[in-house]
Formats: structure tokens, C-alpha cells, sequence
């Protein structure tokens, strides 16, 4: 049975997320703080947390954190605060995924099917294939489906190994920025624009109109496959 912690200080919501996903046959630990949250993953590690920013005692960012020197389980995290800039730093912090509230239990859910669907090891994954192209992580090789080799720079093939190896997952720019070309070069976000558009013109069916390598605006990238296993 697929484990769940959600934390959150909001009691009312705690129960329905419980009633919700115990109706689905997941098992629920719930947490009301950052202390009992992080006993609580401590003791029976999840297979995916879902966490408040807005804790009484920490902030989620800070639970976050914490979790990410010990495990790669997919996050989820609700919060109210709806500013770009708290989306950025939950990301960056190391979240998967981010919904604002007032949000549906039926997004809720698709979220986390989806963030589940993306914990399979990159060690199992030697190749990735799209209707477009397949990516040959071994080889280092990228090959389109309309005939032969496409040759990637170095800086483009990390790029693309960084994206391909989170499918459907939001990397932010500066995450990409900064395993790409190094922390020094965090803020320079036109690198990307002119990386990415030189990977789309090699890759994408047509690279006006993106189907595999999506931007979020002032955000960062997914890599988006015919279909996330």
C-alpha cells in the first residue's frame, strides 16, 4: 500500500485529504507541524509527502529541505500563497509539484497519481522514446524518428539529460542554471532561451509549437513524453 504523509496545521482539511485518499487505498500519516512531520517520515519513511508552507512552528520550506538530504520521494506542496516568487523558492527548495488553495481533491489526486507515476529509477530508464526521437542515455546518442544522429553540444545534451531524466516534472530555471553552467551563473536565464530553442529546432516536430519540451513562463521547463510510466 502506497504511504502518504500530508502536513498541514489546517485540522478540517487533514480530515478530508484522510477521508479522500483512505477511500482510494492509500495509507495516511497525518502531521500538524514541522516536529511531528518530520518523526513521523522518520519512523515510517512515505512514498510521498504533501506540505503546507504555512506551519506553525517551521516553515514547509525549511521540512523540505530536511527531507531532500535523506530521500528523493516525490513532494507535493499546498499552500495559499499564490506569488510566483514562494512557487520558485518551493521548487527550488526541492518540491515536484506546487497547487494553490482553494484547490479540488480531484486535481489533489491526479497530482499525486501523476507524481507516483514519475518515482521509477533512471537506473531502470536506459532510453527514453517519444514519437519524435529516442535518447540513448548509454550511448549519448539522441536519434529522430525522421533519419539518423541529431548532434547535441555538450551544454545541450546536459540539458536535455537533466529534463529527460524528470519526465513531466517542472525543473526551474534556476535549478537548470545552476547543474548546467554552475551556481555563478543562476540568474542567467537568457543561456536557456537560446539553448532551448536551438534543442527544440533540433528535436521538436515543430519547434514554433513545443510537444516535448514545454516552458513554464518565468518558471523553468518540463519535459513532457508521449506518455509518463
Amino acid at each position: 500500500m502506497t504511504h502518504i504523509l500530508i502536513v498541514d496545521d489546517d485540522h478540517q482539511l487533514l480530515r478530508a485529504l484522510r477521508v479522500a485518499l483512505t477511500a482510494r487505498e492509500y495509507e495516511v500519516t497525518l502531521a500538524t507541524d514541522a516536529a511531528s512531520a518530520m518523526t513521523a517520515a522518520g519512523q515510517h519513511p512515505p512514498d510521498l509527502a504533501i506540505i503546507d508552507l504555512g506551519l506553525p512552528d517551521l516553515d514547509g520550506l525549511t521540512v523540505i529541505e530536511r527531507i531532500r538530504t535523506w530521500s528523493s520521494l516525490p513532494i507535493i506542496v499546498l499552500s495559499a500563497r499564490h506569488i510566483e516568487e514562494a512557487k520558485v523558492s518551493a521548487l527550488d527548495a526541492g518540491a515536484d509539484d506546487y497547487i494553490t488553495k482553494p484547490f479540488g481533491t480531484g486535481e489533489l489526486l491526479a497530482r499525486v497519481r501523476a507524481a507516483l507515476r514519475r518515482i521509477t529509477p533512471t537506473d531502470e530508464q536506459p532510453t527514453v522514446t517519444t514519437a519524435a526521437f529516442t535518447i540513448d542515455f548509454a550511448a549519448r546518442t539522441v536519434t529522430t524518428h525522421q533519419g539518423g544522429q541529431t548532434r547535441l553540444t555538450p551544454t545541450e545534451w546536459h540539458l536535455l539529460e537533466v529534463l529527460t531524466r524528470n519526465p513531466g516534472k517542472l525543473i526551474t530555471q534556476k535549478r537548470l542554471l545552476r547543474e548546467v553552467w554552475g551556481p555563478q551563473y543562476e540568474t542567467e536565464t537568457n543561456y536557456l532561451r537560446v539553448h532551448m530553442a536551438n534543442l527544440r529546432r533540433k528535436l521538436e516536430p515543430n519547434p514554433a509549437r513545443p510537444r516535448y519540451l514545454s516552458t513554464e513562463p518565468n518558471l523553468g521547463y518540463r519535459f513532457l513524453p508521449d506518455r509518463i510510466n
